[in-house]
């Protein structure tokens, strides 16, 4: 046999390989080189970020760390070389944040990178200076610095166009960097975060106010001041952070941060475990405001999954998520929640007769009959915004409502016997979502909101609602800056009804925000679900027989009845032999 399939590849290929899984996007250089300056004992750290239309241009990240010595400083760009481990027993007790020595050498490999050090307390007079370009040391030299370390990235993917070119747009990749310096600043209080974009300061963390002053700072004072400590001691762990009160609430887990021993890391397990611990004080489909640390023996955590180092493992896992669960119920048992909810708006419409009786002659209706007519008003607007008139045909079987179950489900009868049960939110959801895909060549529908919505955003919501306000005004949003990180919504899409709570606004831009990675076109159907699941009725309001009448006829003439927007059902249907079977008749 004289060849072979198989080679080695090119020292330079495998830098290009290894940098793709730990450099992504500009935001993985940042997470990187602050999580190093971080385990380089740092108490201030400087983010400075330029861009021009096109993108990133520019990286640098400043730090008041330890710092290095000249050898140190062309040796810490080799691959595998790191001062945090010394062999392979040291992986089970990880305290440091990197520990791979992966980061410098897979930036470089893709960037051209400039490092300035120089040792604190180490009385040298000048630091040290060292430029590498695609892996290669190509500059070396004694220069002034102050204690502690500079890296400059700049021409980011410049040898691997095909990952640039699969970059996103400038507000999106900001939003990424902008999320990974509040992730930190919240895994970390002692240190005072600043990040500077294009020479505008869009992010601030002082390190003498501990967590509660970076969540003030990043997510603004008003819910700082509501938030409820959290701090309980097991064998196994400690949990600490702040957790909101029931009616500071989110329709997604976005807002729920989390850190094991200082390192940000995503965990549904440990979000749901949070979500547990309120138990029946939110409803199924909303989420807390939470920050939440965990401390335990490094033992117990496994940080060496993924390159990324956002994803861990936890030995003992169950034992863990149990006493969170039950940490985050202590927490809330011990507050008056009741007196904060007076306060804030009830979200829960109370549910009064379909067809209440006569009421005494009275000087003011009760509060219980005022939200009743409340409730079932709004419905009656929602379905008359839905009224088309025409002849479009029926796509559903003939069917006579009966009733409701649950103010959720309501129960019609065929024609044939056959029973039908139908999610009134998902049928009216499929409705509206109709009606505005059919609309979309017009100019959108709008409807002016009497006091606009101010939205007061964290720097990574606010750069990604700016990316963002081209698609919304395509649906009828009218969005306009208002100040720094805060916008106000003038307008919204008519199908979303003439709102009377801004808070029903600041939910839909959340609810899209969430996926801010996504494509236009597919952000664009994004807004329109969005809007449809907003402007439907909801579940649990009860609706009149002439309301429950209406909406079906409504669902029957959409192009899909059967299904939402999101692919779940709209109506079951059990027919009569499947009845007399459940029944054993004959």
């Amino acid at each position: 046999m004289t060849g072979t399939k198989i080679q080695v590849l090119d020292p330079d290929t495998v830098n290009q390989i290894a940098a793709g899984e730990v450099v992504e996007r500009p935001a993985s250089v940042v997470k990187e080189l602050l999580e190093n300056a971080i385990d380089a004992g740092a108490t201030s750290i400087l983010v400075e970020v330029s861009s021009d239309l096109a993108g990133i241009t520019m990286l640098r990240v400043t730090d008041d760390g330890e710092g290095m010595t000249p050898e140190e400083a062309v040796l810490a760009f080799q691959p595998h070389a790191t001062s945090k481990i010394r062999d392979i027993a040291d992986l089970s007790f990880i305290r440091t944040l990197g520990f791979r020595g992966e980061a410098l050498a897979s930036i470089a490999a893709v960037a051209e990178v400039t490092l300035v050090t120089r040792p604190r307390d180490s009385g040298a007079l000048a630091g040290t200076r060292v430029v590498v370009r695609g892996g290669e040391v190509v500059e070396k030299n004694d220069v002034g610095a102050p204690e502690g370390t500079t890296v400059i990235v700049k021409h980011l993917f410049y040898n691997t166009p095909a990952r640039r070119k699969f970059l996103k747009s400038r507000n999106t990749e900001l939003a990424h960097i902008y999320g990974v310096a509040e992730n930190l600043a919240l895994a970390h209080g002692e240190v005072a975060f600043r990040v500077v974009h294009n020479g505008r300061e869009r992010m601030a963390t002082q390190r003498s106010g501990g967590l509660l002053n970076a969540i003030a700072g990043l997510y603004g004072a008003d819910l700082a001041r509501t938030l409820i400590p959290i701090d309980a001691r097991t064998p196994l762990l400690r949990i600490s952070g702040y957790l909101s009160r029931p009616f500071e609430s989110r329709g997604n887990p976005s807002q729920v941060a989390i850190s094991i021993n200082g390192r940000s890391i995503t965990s549904r397990q440990i979000t749901a475990a949070v979500r547990e611990g309120y138990g029946t004080l939110l409803p199924k489909d909303r989420y807390p405001v939470a920050f939440i640390d965990l401390s335990l023996e490094a033992g117990l955590v496994d940080v060496n999954v993924h390159p990324t180092k956002r994803e861990v493992r936890l030995s003992r896992e169950r034992e863990i998520l149990s006493a969170v669960a039950a940490a985050v119920e202590e927490a809330l048992a011990g507050c008056d929640l009741a007196r904060e909810a007076a306060a804030a708006e009830q979200v829960q419409q109370q549910i009064v007769p379909a067809e209440p009786e006569p009421m005494p002659p009275v000087a003011e209706p009760t509060a219980t009959y005022a939200a009743g007519h409340r409730a079932l008003t709004l419905s009656d607007r929602q379905l008359r915004r839905t009224e088309e008139a025409g002849d479009a045909e029926n796509l559903l079987p003939a069917m006579k409502p009966v009733g409701q179950v649950a103010a959720t489900y309501i129960v019609a009868e065929g024609a044939d016997g056959t029973l039908y049960l139908i999610d009134q939110h998902a049928a009216h959801e499929r409705i509206l979502y109709d009606q505005v895909v059919e609309r979309r060549d017009a100019a959108p529908e709008t409807q002016e909101l009497i006091m606009p919505a101010v939205l007061s955003l964290p720097p990574r919501e606010s750069a990604a609602l700016r990316d963002a306000m081209p698609v919304l005004a395509e649906e009828g949003f009218v969005v306009e800056e208002f100040g720094r990180d805060t916008f106000a919504v003038r307008a919204v899409p008519a199908a979303l009804g003439a709102l009377e709570d801004p808070g029903v606004v600041r939910e839909t831009i959340a609810d899209l925000l969430t996926g801010a990675s996504r494509t236009n076109p597919d952000r664009r159907e994004a807004v329109t679900c969005i809007v449809a699941c907003r402007g439907a009725v909801k579940a649990g309001v009860l609706l009149t027989h002439d309301q429950q009448r209406r909406l079906l006829a409504q669902l029957a003439r959409t192009k899909t009845p059967w299904t939402c927007p999101h692919g779940r059902p709209t109506v079951v249907a059990f027919d009569k032999r499947k009845l007399d079977g459940m029944f054993r008749r004959g």
